[in-house]
């Protein structure tokens, strides 16, 4: 099996930036949709950005203008550039892939709906 690994994040003043990145281990074939979601305390998860195999890529409201999502099919990494945070940036963000292909010996094998470990983002002065 496929894991996604995070790194990146940590602390920040406001208005200040930030770099999450998420690499898929193994022996990954391809990857259709990778993206991030986030949850704040006592909040429902929600979409902070994805991109298709296509690159191209879809903002959650509150961030667009401000948070720039990439790819490297290569490395089978996605990274987050987050701009101009806030506070209410503030939550734990989760790498995901949808749709993955991996090979586990000679079979190619298919992973729906991959998540990372999380990674704290806290913004405060």
């Amino acid at each position: 099996q496929v894991q996604l690994v995070e790194s990146g994040g940590g602390s920040a003043r406001p208005g200040g930036s930030l770099r999450l990145s998420c690499a898929a281990s193994g022996r990954v074939f391809s990857i259709n949709k990778m993206g991030w979601y986030r949850q704040a305390p006592e909040k429902e998860r929600e979409l902070v950005a994805t991109i298709d195999g296509s690159n191209t890529p879809i903002y959650g409201v509150s961030v667009k203008g401000r948070f720039s999502i990439s790819r490297d099919n290569a490395r089978h990494t996605v990274y987050l550039n987050m701009n101009n945070l806030k506070p209410e940036d503030t939550a734990v963000y989760y790498c995901n892939a949808d749709n993955l292909l991996y090979y586990s010996g000679d079979h190619l094998r298919q992973q729906f709906d991959s998540w990372g470990q999380g990674s704290q983002v806290t913004i405060s002065s």
